[in-house]
């Protein structure tokens, strides 16, 4: 038996790594690199060359598992401390009723301390529920019950933030709802567990595992000890790893195929200025200028003098429709000042005004800024896919159409509507998909441009399908990405390991018939 130990041959590590090695016996199971960095006192960060050599050496087992982890977000952080804004709007609704919506805002802002934009949030939860009715664009008091529930639900969210905040559980539909209402966001933990092998002990207790010293940096002055060091050994015949090819950004890939995709479908590509005026980007759209979406909390205006110039006729034709509908004395100098388009719609009429009457598609995919809180599913900066069916006899079931055919080229086989509302299409739609973790996210918008609408642009004569699809959530679905900002990300890891995204589209593997279209989605 000694003569068969001596023939063994020592494992030499290093002294830390030995005591890395010791926690693991001490312990007398696997623990997390967390634990190990504390028992020995030593940052996570300095262990991991440890661990790496250990592993290699063949004296442990690492399990890498990346969880995620929800953490709250500044607002959640806010509601904790001082309501949600349904809460914080409902203690002073009773001071600010009967009054337009803008003023009812103010109001809400100047008694409870909000800025206008949570105001206008719990107002529209308010709505939501039925609490508060917004009848002749004047806030009313609606049914006092619904207002019980609504304040309920934010105690059931609050009490859920709690949980969150004290490291606990929740179920993964709150979790949903919390991420939509962007009171928390999903962080990537990587959880590295160090397991020893079974024989560990074994190789200590016979003194086969021994802590020596390694020298990796030889020095002319070392010549006369080489023989008492520990030389780390270096093996050559081991190929060096190779750099990856390099290869085009997989959502700018995706981008490329849907413009195939659409242009094989018989759509024409346009484009539009970045910066627009207000006139494209709303008034063409029949938005009444005091609409909340032309504050300052949903459009990026640009501090400029500046004012663009259009034709007489067209402005004029914008004046008359708005004041006729909407009851108020339209500002032409408002309708010309310069913003960031806010909607790739901006392009749509402008195609209309210029073609006119007549049957053509067009699309236009190009980015569009908005003022949003940055988080898994939103950003400030966005591609949107917009697009117009223009013909005498195009209706919803023409639009509900292309939505399957679209879906099905990539890929997507679970769609869902419901009916929508937007200030310039009636009937109008909103399309869901099925997001492999995140669920039904809202990416297909649409429906057909109002009569004021055509009237503006002078083609009164026809009519036109349009969309401002979030082709953005449309490629998080597609390339199996669950937070919008990995699509802009700088990780050159992540981005080598996005998939290519090939569009079932091209080797003819789908199509409308093989959408499903959910009436009660699960």
């Amino acid at each position: 038996m000694a003569e068969e130990k001596e023939n063994k041959k020592a494992i030499y590590v290093t002294p830390r790594q030995y005591r890395v090695l010791e926690a693991l016996i001490d312990a007398g199971k696997a623990l997390e690199i967390s634990e190990i960095s504390s028992r020995l006192g030593a940052r996570k960060e300095d262990l991991m060359r440890d661990i790496a050599e250990l592993e290699n050496k063949g004296l442990i087992i690492v399990q890498r598992i990346v969880t995620k982890k929800p953490v709250l977000t500044d607002e959640g952080i806010e509601v904790i401390e001082k309501g949600l804004p349904e809460e914080r709007v409902h203690r002073f609704m009773y001071r600010c009723i009967d009054n337009p919506v803008p003023k009812f805002i103010e109001c809400i802002a100047e008694q409870s301390g909000m800025d206008h934009k949570m105001a206008r949030i719990g107002l529209q939860h308010l709505v939501r529920h039925g609490c508060l009715r917004i009848i002749e664009r004047t806030v009313r008091i609606g049914d006092e019950k619904k207002c019980f529930e609504a304040l309920e639900e934010a105690a059931w969210i609050r009490s859920a933030l709690l949980e969150i905040k004290k490291g606990g559980e929740v179920p993964d539909k709150t979790i949903s709802l919390l991420r939509r209402r962007k009171l928390i966001r999903i962080e990537r933990v990587s959880r590295i567990i160090v397991e020893p092998i079974p024989d560990l002990r074994r190789l200590m207790t016979e003194d086969l595992v021994k802590p020596f010293e390694v020298t990796t940096v030889i020095t002319p002055s070392m010549a006369d000890r080489l023989g008492e060091l520990y030389i780390k050994e270096f093996d050559l015949s081991i190929e060096p790893p190779k750099p990856k090819p390099a290869r085009l950004n997989a959502y700018m890939e995706f981008l490329d195929m849907v413009r195939e995709i659409l242009i094989a479908m018989g759509f024409e590509e346009v484009k539009g200025p970045h910066v627009e005026l207000e006139f494209w980007n709303f008034d063409a759209l029949f938005q009444p200028q005091d609409h909340p979406a032309r504050e300052i909390h949903d459009t990026f205006f640009v501090d400029t003098d500046f004012r663009g110039k259009l034709p007489s006729e067209l402005l004029e034709r914008a004046k008359t429709v708005h004041e006729r509908s909407w009851k108020y004395k339209w500002n032409p100098l408002r309708a010309l000042r310069p913003v960031l388009r806010s909607q790739t719609t901006a392009v749509s009429v402008r195609t209309i005004y210029e073609r006119g009457e007549g049957e053509y598609r067009a699309f236009s995919l190009d980015r569009v800024f908005r003022p949003e809180t940055l988080d898994a599913k939103h950003a400030m900066e966005f591609y949107q896919l917009d697009g117009i069916i223009v013909g005498k006899n195009v209706n919803l079931k023409h639009l509900l159409a292309f939505f399957k055919e679209f879906v099905a080229a990539l890929g997507i086989k679970k769609i869902w509507f419901k009916p929508g509302y937007f200030p310039f299409t009636e009937p109008s739609v909103e399309g869901f998909i099925k997001h492999p973790t995140l669920g039904w996210i809202e990416a297909l918008p649409g429906g057909v441009f109002r009569p004021e609408v055509m009237e503006i642009l002078g083609a009164p004569g026809v009519k036109a399908i349009a969309w401002g699809i979030g082709i953005d959530r449309l490629a998080m679905a597609v390339l199996g990405i669950d937070d919008i900002r990995d699509l802009f990300t700088s990780d050159l890891q992540l981005l080598r390991n996005l998939p290519e995204p090939i569009i079932p589209f091209f080797v003819r593997k789908t199509s409308a018939r093989d959408v499903e279209v959910v009436s009660i989605p699960k």
